[in-house]
């Protein structure tokens, strides 16, 4: 059950209880709560409502009286009717059993705390991996959409691929990195998740095995209905001498890789183990995802060229994106492979959306057409640079005896370690109480459960600054009470 937002009016002449009553009722009646839904804790409620536990339980008994809710010991309390049920013999569907029913996994309980959390007032967002509104391109975005009606031909829908003039932009695009890829090669996709999405149901097995980095930010999304198996991590990146012994173990049918920037660690996998990736891959005939949404996000000098570009026979699909770039709200990115590849996920895509947005589509071939984004891209490095640096220098400060991390080359994040002892779960509900939101390394990797995804990214630089500090202070006094 989502954050409850409503709150009682102690102004009013109704009494709380009451107020409280008819506000379950009603969602109830409305059937917003299905019969089956389970109803907070009194404690849970009482906190929310901001009243006396007792003034729930008055509410609550109402409700149970009126036959629409049931409390047993250990099972808490759920929604056992609805007034139409009330008034007729026949049950109402149970929408609970359809929910759990449902082929599709729900995200990790904490990743639903987050993307609840994100949009609270006054939060300071320490973990989220996108560019802070502060850095999206406003003014630029503006001058696009102006331009735009000299090439808007038609308001309808693209042909399946995308629209062909964005694609030829992405053909002189990829050439900047090596990649020579013809418009018939590339697809246009709602961004790199939907990508994964297309991948998942248009070319693997229900139950395929994946092999990936570990830690790996596909943990943390529910994309691939598959089996998820890790390869360890070093500083340099993927330890590609395991690709071999791990893709037979585990019968795998693809790698999916993060090299450049890696998320959550931040990695810069080196060019001699970009080779090496490619050789034993080729070797094993396993396809390979390259995600490589980080790519121009580089900080100190530019990575090294993309796997895709020495690819001589169709192996990688490349996805690209300008979710982190320019604006993860204009939703488009691209996937580029062999044209029998991109021709079927293009046809899936047909069938689930009709094609990415026309006008999203037309924005982001101006912005490579104009060459204004390249000029954004020089400015979002060097303010990722001093946001980097600053990051690094209050970590210096208040984590230097309760941490080690790394230092990223660029992309969005550091990879805390924390040394001290402790549950990351309370960190996490800790920091939340103090308005601070994390990303814990576990979404990432189930082992990790003493590291942080930080992102210097998002909030605002005074707030990570701010936001560090005190964080150090909670670490402290868990790891203090955990020894007690």
């Amino acid at each position: 059950m989502q954050h409850l937002e409503w709150k009682p009016n102690r102004s009013s002449s109704v009494a709380l209880y009451k107020q409280i009553e008819k506000y379950i009722k009603d969602k109830i009646i409305n059937g917003e709560w299905t019969v089956g839904t389970k109803i907070p804790s009194q404690r849970v409620l009482a906190e929310t409502f901001g009243v006396n536990r007792s003034t729930v339980v008055t509410a609550l008994d109402e409700l149970t009286a009126l036959g629409l809710i049931e409390g047993k010991t250990g099972g808490g309390t759920k929604v056992i009717n609805n007034t139409w049920n009330l008034l007729v013999s026949n049950h109402p569907p149970d929408w609970n059993s359809y929910v759990k029913a449902g082929s599709y996994q729900p995200n990790l309980p904490t990743i639903q705390d987050i993307n609840e959390a994100e949009f609270r007032p006054n939060i300071i967002r320490l973990g989220t991996g996108e560019l802070s509104p502060e850095l999206l391109p406003y003014k630029k975005m503006q001058d696009v959409f102006q331009r735009l009606p000299n090439r808007m031909a038609s308001l309808g829908y693209e042909e399946p691929k995308g629209d062909l003039f964005l694609r030829q932009q992405l053909t002189e695009h990829l050439k900047k990195i090596g990649i020579n890829a013809s418009p018939a090669s590339i697809l246009i996709v709602s961004g790199a998740l939907q990508a994964l999405q297309l991948i998942s149901i248009g070319l693997l097995n229900r139950g395929s095995n994946i092999l990936l980095e570990k830690p790996s930010y596909l943990y943390s999304v529910q994309v691939f209905q598959s089996r998820l198996y890790g390869v360890p991590m070093e500083e340099t990146g993927l330890q590609t001498s395991l690709i071999k012994k791990y893709k037979k173990q585990y019968n795998a049918s693809l790698l999916y890789t993060i090299p450049s920037f890696h998320n959550p660690t931040g990695i810069l996998l080196t060019e001699e183990k970009r080779k090496q990736l490619m050789a034993i891959c080729e070797q094993e005939s396993l396809p390979i995802i390259e995600d490589d949404v980080y790519r121009d996000l580089w900080i100190d000098s530019p990575p090294p060229n993309p796997l895709k570009k020495e690819d001589k026979n169709g192996m990688v699909l490349y996805l690209g994106s300008m979710s982190k770039t320019i604006s993860p709200g204009l939703r488009i990115g691209w996937i580029v492979g062999p044209e029998a590849v991109i021709e079927r996920l293009a046809d899936i895509k047909m069938q689930t959306d009709y094609g990415s947005s026309s006008l999203s589509q037309w924005a982001a071939a101006e912005w490579f057409s104009s060459g204004l984004y390249d000029e954004h891209m020089r400015y979002i490095r060097e303010q990722l640079k001093i946001r980097r640096n600053a990051t690094v220098r209050s970590l210096e400060k208040h984590f230097t005896d309760i941490a080690t991390w790394n230092f990223p080359k660029g992309g969005f994040y550091v990879w805390v370690h924390l040394t001290p002892s402790l549950s990351i779960r309370e960190l996490f509900e800790k920091a939340l109480k103090e308005g601070i939101l994390l990303n814990p390394g576990n979404l990432y990797d189930r082992d990790a459960i003493q590291y942080l995804r930080i992102s210097y990214a998002y909030a605002p630089l005074s707030d990570i600054e701010d936001a560090i500090a005190r964080l150090a202070i909670i670490v402290k006094q868990i790891a203090k009470e955990t020894k007690q």
